[in-house]
């Protein structure tokens, strides 16, 4: 087993067939294949299903094996170019769309600032797409709504904020200052689905007093369960990092007395030392965090960064 073979097989899983596997690589098709053939004859099992071009159960599982090695190799590179004072190498950050809109920008160009040898994707989903992909290795650090129940991964809390109701101007929620679930619970609201993390927690708690929500729409994404808000579509409960760089119109926020605050943190794998890029960039989230949280209402910084 080798390198190259391990880059094959990442390249037919990432792009979906050989031929397009070795134009992504910079190779030709059949040196694709000898290589995955060869780590198949190894392995004593199919790893790419030839008619669909898809990968096998094995080939999944080598998959995210041969993801985690090249994150550490790509690691070793850049811890050892950091004792040189330079931060070099690539970071796959996920995000939470109502998060992202507000430290994105700030982010992008601080990194670009600073560490301009620093590759950074950003990936906007939501927390129930993003804890796969970190298990997976196709990210290496996500801001994600918390808890965070899976062992295999680590949370550094970044921060905490309120959660409010939006409602539009003419919704018979709107004229009030201050509102409680038992409230807000008779009126149809615009929610993400049962099975998100944001969802399952407002259930919880709605269940926990006796009630139960009703959903007028269901919407997986927070940044479009803000927007459709935000357009007269239904009074929704929001974070409110979801209303932060939304102007003004025909919509109002509104208090819950009894709803707790939403725990946002950053998540990663629990094996290995986080490279050097992604503490980079790491510091820079939190430097932006401590810097603006102060100045927006209803969200309070929490946790502490470490090297790990």
């Amino acid at each position: 087993m080798d390198l190259r073979q391990l880059t094959a097989l990442l390249a037919v899983a990432e792009h979906g067939s050989f031929s397009a596997a070795a134009r992504a690589i910079h190779t030709v098709q059949s040196n694709v294949s000898t290589h995955v053939a060869r780590l198949e004859k190894e392995l004593a099992v199919t790893l790419v299903d030839r008619s669909s071009g898809g990968l096998t159960e094995e080939g999944e599982v080598a998959v995210g094996r041969a993801r985690r090695i090249q994150a550490e190799i790509d690691a070793l590179a850049s811890d050892v170019a950091a004792l040189r004072d330079e931060v070099i190498g690539n970071v796959r950050l996920g995000m939470i769309g109502s998060v992202g809109r507000w430290l994105v920008p700030d982010l992008l160009d601080t990194m670009t600032d600073r560490h301009p040898a620093v590759g950074l994707v950003v990936v906007d989903a939501t927390t129930t797409s993003l804890l796969p992909q970190l298990l997976d290795g196709s990210l290496d650090m996500a801001v994600v709504n918390l808890p965070v129940p899976d062992p295999q991964l680590g949370v550094e809390p970044l921060f905490e904020e309120e959660r409010i109701l939006v409602a539009p101007t003419g919704h018979p929620l709107a004229s009030a200052s201050t509102l409680t679930l038992a409230e807000i619970a008779p009126h149809g609201l615009v929610l993400e689905p049962e099975g998100t993390a944001f969802r399952d927690e407002l259930d919880q708690t709605a269940a926990a007093l006796g009630l139960e929500l009703v959903e007028s729409a269901e919407v997986d994404g927070m940044t479009l369960v803000a927007s459709l808000a935000f357009r007269g579509h239904g009074p929704a409960i929001l974070p409110t990092t979801a209303t932060l760089l939304e102007p003004a119109g025909d919509w109002v926020r509104i208090p819950i007395s009894d709803l707790g605050d939403r725990g946002v943190g950053l998540a990663r794998r629990r094996a290995g030392r986080l490279p050097a890029p992604s503490r980079a960039v790491r510091a820079v989230l939190r430097e932006l965090i401590e810097r603006d949280a102060p100045r927006r209402d209803g969200v309070r910084v929490t946790g502490r960064s470490s090297d790990g």
